[in-house]
């Protein structure tokens, strides 16, 4: 089993790599696509992403051998939005979605990056240029630093790694196929506000499970996260 770990567009795959060497350590396959540089070239950028993932598990394929087998595909943040084109993408092999601190997308239809709410927000930040600063420059310094482990280097690095995306990546709709979750899905949380993204979850009938942390959690504790990812993906 392989687990494909997408991490939000807004950041970059370090904040996925303690978890991917964690799974490693204990015996499992991951593969971690670098989606930072999805948004070069117009919209719609859904396709870059879905093809971006595509060609990581292939390449994830050719190192374990032919034939590849069962995916776990978790998605972080506003990842999981584009979890059904990406599971799509991926056929058959997918056994299994878990939305770690994700937002979920509907059964069918259109979804976008952002809700109508935060949008005002968004545009204050884009400016007449219309490209938005790095994620972490979007809040305090108050708000960040505690979502980071200490540990410098490893800020540093997920900090410069960082795209500034265009204002139209959280306005293009990106399509959500019917049918997407009729594999097992699951949440992993680990506090506000992804509270009701949880209870929307528990709605649909999902496994739930909480990882207590910030929004980066995966950084401050993998281990926790990796046995949480374990536990979700298996079908008992």
């Amino acid at each position: 089993m392989t687990f494909v770990l997408v991490h939000s567009p807004s950041v970059g795959p370090s904040t996925w790599a303690p978890v991917a060497a964690a799974l490693e350590r204990l015996g499992h396959a991951a593969v971690v696509p670098d989606l930072t540089g999805v948004t070069a070239g117009p919209a719609p950028y859904w396709p870059r992403i879905a093809e971006t993932v595509r060609e990581a598990v292939r390449e994830g394929a050719r190192a374990a051998g032919p034939g590849g087998g069962p995916l776990v595909l978790v998605a972080h943040s506003n990842a999981g939005l584009f979890v059904p084109v990406i599971k799509e993408g991926l056929g058959e092999r997918v056994v299994a979605c878990v939305f770690a601190d994700a937002h979920l997308p509907p059964a069918r239809g259109l979804v976008r990056a952002a809700q109508d709410g935060f949008l005002p927000f968004l545009r204050e930040l884009a400016g007449e240029g219309g490209v938005l600063p790095r994620w972490t420059d979007w809040w305090s310094e108050q708000d960040v630093a505690p979502m980071f482990p200490p540990d410098p280097p490893l800020r540093a690095r997920v900090t410069a790694e960082q795209p500034r995306l265009p204002l139209a990546f959280y306005t293009d709709p990106v399509p959500v196929p019917a049918g997407w979750d009729a594999v097992r899905c699951s949440c992993l949380w680990y506090g506000p506000p992804y509270d009701t993204v949880a209870e929307e979850a528990r709605r649909r009938g999902w496994p739930v499970l909480r990882a207590p942390g910030r929004h980066l959690q995966q950084l401050v504790d993998p281990e926790g996260v990796t046995a949480a990812l374990l536990k979700l993906s298996r079908k008992s």
